[in-house]
């Protein structure tokens, strides 16, 4: 029973990996649409904040919605990674913080 409990949250932890990686792919394409990419970070900003929000639950999760969305509607700082980097912190970092 332990090994299904172990298995299921690595492959939860691969999943947001890859969710990271597409949405700060989705963050990214403002720049290969000229004029319009602007405009663009002003619909993903919110979205993006929220759905770190949503991914990464407790304080990480708020701070990090709270920095994506002010990283998206900063023009030029949305080639920050923060999906990615929220989950480095989140599976990487923290727990050998706690060690």
């Amino acid at each position: 029973m332990t090994e299904l409990v172990q298995n299921t949250k690595k492959d939860h932890k691969e999943i947001k990996l890859i969710l990271s990686l597409l949405f700060d792919g989705i963050g990214l394409i403002s720049y290969t649409i000229p004029f319009f990419g602007e405009g663009i970070d002003i619909i993903w900003a919110p979205i993006s904040g929220l759905l770190l929000a949503y991914m990464y639950k407790g304080t990480v999760g708020k701070v990090a919605g709270i920095f994506g969305f002010i990283e998206e509607m900063i023009p030029m700082l949305d080639v920050i990674p923060t999906f990615t980097i929220t989950w480095f912190y989140t599976y990487v970092i923290k727990p050998n913080y706690k060690k």
